[in-house]
């Protein structure tokens, strides 16, 4: 096949990150490392594979994740001037949460219900000998709807440092990054306790957000006694920035593109939509993996979509507003689809064709090509009312 081909097998050889977000136009967001079994979504979410002691989820760090953000410099008061920077500081190493307790032990049921959901079928989840999906880590700590009731919860610290935060005008949030350690794998019957301390809060930076501080939090997962894994969550504390009623059309964040899906980006700009294919059992996958999801297979090669499917699933997207995605300009509400293709496979994107609240499942949907500024082309699917 072509050299992007032969460079995505010499990724899937290496065994080195999984591109997960690669069939998912214009978002870019985490990638985990190849090496341990974990699950693979549709649109989103790494490979299974054999586990590995000790993997790590490598993620961009607070400079490069944030969608539409200049890198980020120190502002013009540098931290030696910045008062507030010294108050913040004094809250690291303190705890944001402690003697957390998950409210279930890790399960087969729980396990079975990701797995399906995510479309992963590595045999590592099943069995007499199974794991949990090492990217289920942050799952078994979450108190759900009803949250922890046994006194589980943010510590004063934290929220006195937010409280500190809010106060100086820096009222906005997003979550920028997270990254993950699996020392070990859980197994179902495990017992989750976990602690979070806040381990480290940026000097003031400036991106086009905003002007804000990264604060990042470690969660230490345990199980029965021993360490399971670690959670780092990075998110950016700011005050949004004045904006500029005359500057340039807002645009759709770039689709983080690397060597294990850039074939899949080199076959948009031809007007062809690539899909992966084992060379070893002849399983298509999309987005695009260094690596079978059901055999393991490091070797592949490409077939072209048709350009036909059905609504999955979709939802509706109503805030923020967000102008680049709306077809009036306007940033009013705008459907976003999981695309189910003829070949079986699904990819997300977004329908184009019939208003937003005129999308529902099973709906039928072409392929298109759409040029969403001079710099960037997706797939998009168009749908008729009458469909």
């Amino acid at each position: 096949m072509s050299g992007a081909g032969a460079e995505g097998r010499r990724a899937g050889a290496e065994g080195r990150r999984a591109g997960a977000e690669a069939s998912r136009p214009g978002v870019a967001g985490p990638r985990a490392e190849a090496g341990a079994p974990r699950s693979g979504a549709a649109g989103s979410g790494p490979h299974a594979g054999a586990f590995r002691p000790g993997a790590e989820v490598p993620q961009p760090g607070p400079e490069a994740s944030r969608p539409e953000s200049a890198p980020p410099r120190p502002d013009a008061d540098n931290a030696e001037r910045d008062e507030l920077y010294a108050r913040l500081r004094a809250y690291e190493g303190r705890a944001a949460a402690t003697a957390g307790r998950g409210k279930d032990l890790v399960n087969e049921p729980m396990i079975r219900h990701w797995c399906e959901a995510m479309g992963d079928t590595s045999p590592a989840y099943r069995g007499p000998d199974a794991v949990a999906p090492p990217t289920m880590l942050q799952a078994w700590t979450m108190g759900g709807l009803s949250g922890h009731t046994d006194g589980t919860g943010r510590s004063a610290a934290y929220d006195e440092m937010f409280a500190l935060l809010d106060g100086a005008g820096y009222t906005s949030v997003v979550a920028t990054d997270c990254e993950q350690e699996y020392p070990r794998p859980l197994r179902p019957g495990d017992r989750i306790t976990f602690d979070t301390v806040i381990e480290s809060v940026s000097p003031r930076k400036t991106t086009k957000l905003g002007t804000g501080y990264f604060v990042t939090t470690r969660t230490d997962v345990h199980a029965d006694g021993g360490l399971a894994g670690t959670h780092r969550f990075r998110i950016l504390k700011y005050r949004p920035a004045q904006r500029n009623k005359d500057a340039e059309p807002a645009r759709r964040p770039r689709p983080v593109i690397n060597r294990d899906n850039a074939g899949f980006w080199a076959g948009v700009a031809e007007h062809r939509l690539l899909i992966q294919r084992c060379t070893d059992c002849a399983t298509l996958r999309l987005p695009w993996l260094p690596g079978c999801n059901a055999c393991g297979g490091a070797e592949w090669d490409t077939v072209e979509a048709g350009g036909e499917g059905t609504v999955f699933s979709h939802v509706v997207m109503h805030h923020p507003s967000f102008p680049a995605f709306a077809p009036d300009g306007d940033g009013g509400p705008y459907a976003v689809a999981l695309v189910e293709l003829a070949e079986g496979v699904r990819i997300v994107s977004n329908v184009i064709g019939v208003p937003y609240d005129k999308v529902r499942v099973g709906m039928p949907v072409q392929l298109e090509f759409l040029v969403t500024d001079p710099d960037l082309e997706l797939p998009v699917f168009r749908a008729s009312e009458g469909g």
